[in-house]
């Protein structure tokens, strides 16, 4: 008797598919960051702005997932372009209270749950958009709408700049002075790079985080 229900719920398992009977993980793998560094767009470069998401997601206390910044970066001598889409891991990924973002990377770069209501920061809390003062929504990314890296320039010298160059943003509100044209990744070039150049475009050199884990 006890082999024949054996026999059973495996084939039952077996019908429902993949990953029947186990709950999905929906901790947290997906912020917008509260602060920036402070110093503009140079963020210590990709390795500075990881580290800064990894610090923030410890406060969160998701801190035991492999954070990387949603950013792309131009090819520099010998080193070649980084594609923000490339590196944050495959999904799915969930805010800090559980709601689902996106389920992939294609879903990600598609139709996907990313706005003003579920962009949240690593405690859990509404980032400013447009309308509010001050206004946060604009986060650094150096990216097209498809996630990949210019083929030269928008992103402050590959986060390393306060001063010279811009750095491309998106709207984590998706609001706009022009409806319909906001992505969340790729909507405008900034003013400048140092923190009064992001701030006096509705920014505060924010950026998205991943868990790639």
């Amino acid at each position: 008797m006890h082999s024949m229900r054996s026999a059973f719920v495996i084939a039952l398992l077996a019908l429902l598919g993949p990953g029947a009977g186990f709950a999905q993980d929906t901790s947290m793998s997906f912020f917008v960051t509260s602060t920036g560094p402070g110093n503009g767009a140079d963020l210590g470069g990709m390795a500075g702005a990881d580290r800064h998401c990894q610090t923030l997601a410890e406060s969160g206390g998701a801190g035991n997932r492999t954070w990387r910044a949603y950013l792309s970066t131009n090819a520099s001598g010998s080193q070649p372009a980084v594609n923000a889409r490339d590196r944050i891991g495959q999904g799915p990924w969930y805010n800090a209270k559980g709601v689902r973002i996106a389920e992939n990377v294609a879903e990600l770069h598609g139709d996907n749950n990313l706005n003003l209501e579920t962009a949240l920061d690593e405690k859990g809390q509404g980032v400013n958009g447009r309308g509010a003062s001050p206004n946060r929504h604009d986060i650094l990314t150096g990216t097209q709408l498809d996630g990949t890296a210019y083929a030269d320039g928008l992103t402050c010298n590959n986060w390393t700049s306060s001063d010279a160059g811009t750095g491309q943003i998106g709207h984590h509100d998706r609001a706009s002075r022009t409806p319909g044209l906001s992505p969340w990744n790729s909507a405008h070039e900034t003013r400048g790079c140092g923190q009064e150049a992001l701030q006096g475009s509705g920014g505060d050199g924010l950026i998205y985080c991943f868990a790639a884990d």
